[in-house]
């Protein structure tokens, strides 16, 4: 494995920046910490009771915002988890009494229910085929659900009334106050160290696009999953620590509104910042105790116009347009240090194809886009697919890179029969598809776009981001001749069109795929840095066998590198054949028929 210091540049040139956010966070981090000691001292009984409330919603804020902020997932049902930890500590003190078991068992109790309501919640969200839409709107019942059940519970729940005047602990109001707030700093810390590092990366890679995360291998539903049950947990201890505090539980610390108002929380905020939701959950509800009772209409209308208008004009929330004069919420790239990663030797020839499709279908109802399709290609193939517009040719990439996406048929990638796999399953298998469209990571940089194609090879840091970057060398070789060698601190929203194919290309080429499936992998790059593209792909086949599909318009490119080309015309397979048969060929002649474009022009 040899360094490159191409970019080394770029990584001096961040580092100045970096550590200027880090003296910026270590001032407010500071500030904080400063006003959590001294808190009992400055402030009075009922501010301080206040406070301790405050500090225990700012928790089940922070896991909103990395649920909805980071992650993209916006979920109501977060009071639930909060209503069922503080329900633990009421029922188990109120019908068992005080004692080191009984409060051993609430804890549990507050921790293991939530995790299993948020497993089960987690699963009727995000099972495959499910979309954000519908996950939110289950996010929406589970509240209106927990609700009713405390209060079908009767005496039990305490129904209506809640809980109250159960023996809980006998701590100062200082203590409490030191432990909420203690609480909420090491939550905050935790979860900033989180969404910073490599696994936080993939979070926000979610959030930007959850169909490329899985043709890199991304288990999404998965991870989606973990993270609920992990907030979950963490929510139920926080409504533990409110039920043990106050000694008062009610339906309405897991109903709907209270979910409703840790998302306007979060909003106001400052949504994917977590301290701006940590500081809006705060303020917010001491300013509701002394403004709400005075006024609880207009004050209630006052957080809705708020609202409103934050999510129109300030969609970064409150908090960080009041600060980003003074510096705080930049933050500059982490650029790592590319390394060439030793590539995967080409499998030693056997009479196994690389690709295999058998009778393959594509209907919807009557209208049949692909019929009967049989193709195989081995390793080391260039198979060029063309065809007039509307043939096919995109459905069959489809049905190539996942098995729900075909009607009927057989396809193996590899020696393995895809079955009903996903998308994640089959570039497991060796499978790799660059879309049409560039498909990357808006508002990742380019270093941490490869850093997620390359989650398959380097596992994701928790709680830290890596300094090397371990890519194969033709990954390395698309970044060198399109430059983006020397982009890697550069977010992705911000390439050229051409810039963003190539990205998508080398994000590809990172996972070392065994076929890779390529739909127009030169649009918007130079006649140069197509030629460059070209020995690449060359490459890919030549020396490391890989088997390449390529869809493409320009077949002046398509002549130099394919060794093979398939034609495609209403959803059949017609002619397959060399370039020059295909081109000169009577039929392909006829299917462009009346067409003001010659065969060699169209695909």
């Amino acid at each position: 494995m040899t360094d490159t210091t191409l970019h080394n540049a770029n990584s001096k040139s961040a580092r100045p920046g970096r550590e200027h956010a880090w003296n910026r966070s270590l001032v407010l981090a500071a500030l904080g910490i400063a006003l959590l000691v001294v808190g009992p001292w400055i402030f009075d009984s009922y501010v301080l009771n206040l406070l301790i409330k405050a500090f225990l919603f700012a928790i089940v804020a922070v896991t909103v915002d990395v649920l909805w902020g980071y992650t993209g997932y916006l979920t109501f049902g977060q009071s639930a988890f909060f209503g069922i930890g503080a329900y633990a500590a009421g029922l188990v003190f109120t019908h068992f009494g005080l004692s080191p078991g009984t409060i051993a068992a609430a804890i549990g109790l507050a921790i293991v229910v939530p995790m299993a309501v948020a497993a089960l919640v987690g699963w009727l969200s995000f099972y495959r085929g499910a979309s954000p839409f519908f996950a939110t709107v289950i996010s929406l019942v589970l509240p209106i659900v927990m609700t009713q059940l405390l209060l079908s519970g009767g005496e039990w729940t305490g129904s209506s009334s809640g809980l109250t005047g159960y023996d809980t602990f006998d701590l100062s109001l200082q203590a409490w106050y030191w432990i909420a707030g203690g609480a909420v700093a090491l939550i905050g810390f935790v979860a900033w160290l989180f969404v910073r590092s490599d696994a936080g990366r993939v979070l926000a890679s979610i959030r930007d696009n959850e169909s490329r995360c899985a043709y890199l291998g991304i288990n999404v539903p998965s991870i989606k999953i973990l993270l609920l049950i992990a907030t979950a947990a963490i929510t139920g201890l926080a409504g533990f620590g409110y039920g043990a505090f106050s000694g008062v539980v009610a339906p309405e610390l897991s109903g709907f509104v209270l979910g409703t108002e840790l998302i306007i929380w979060v909003a106001l905020g400052g949504r994917g910042t977590l301290w701006g939701p940590m500081a809006g959950a705060i303020l917010i509800n001491v300013a509701t105790a002394y403004l709400g009772s005075r006024m609880p209409f207009l004050w209630q209308l006052i957080l809705g116009l708020s609202f409103v208008v934050v999510i129109v004009l300030l969609p970064q929330g409150i908090v960080p347009a009041l600060l980003k004069p003074f510096g705080f919420g930049r933050q500059s790239a982490q650029v790592p240090t590319l390394v060439e990663r030793a590539v995967r030797a080409a499998p030693e020839s056997n009479d196994e194809p690389a690709l295999l499709m058998e009778e393959v279908t594509k209907t919807y109802g009557s209208l049949k886009v692909l019929q009967g399709i049989n193709l195989q290609a081995a390793a080391g193939d260039l198979v060029g697919l063309i065809g007039p517009n509307g043939a096919g040719k995109t459905t069959l990439m489809r049905c190539m890179s996942d098995g729900a996406d075909r009607t009927s048929g057989t396809v193996k990638l590899c020696g393995n029969d895809i079955r009903r796999l996903p998308a994640e399953a089959c570039v497991r298998f060796g499978l790799g598809r660059k879309f049409q469209n560039a498909n990357i990571f808006e508002s990742l940089t380019v270093a941490e776009c490869l850093r997620m194609a390359n989650t398959l090879h380097q596992r994701p840091l928790l709680f830290s981001r890596a300094d090397r970057l371990a890519l194969p060398s033709y990954a390395l070789e698309v970044l060198r001749v399109t430059g983006l060698d020397g982009m890697l601190d550069v977010v992705a929203r911000d390439l050229s069109h051409g810039e963003q194919q190539a990205l998508e290309l080398a994000m590809v080429l990172v996972l070392e795929p065994r076929i890779v499936l390529l739909d127009e992998p030169t649009a918007g790059l130079t006649k140069t840095e197509r030629t460059q593209i070209g020995v690449v792909l060359s490459l890919l086949a030549n020396r490391y066998k890989l088997c390449c599909l390529l869809v493409e318009h320009d077949l002046d490119f398509v002549e130099q590198i394919a060794t093979r080309i398939v034609v495609l015309h209403q959803g059949k397979m017609v002619m397959q054949g060399t370039f020059e048969e295909v081109v000169h060929s009577d039929l392909v002649k006829t299917i462009y028929a009346g067409s003001a474009i010659a065969p060699r022009e169209v695909v």
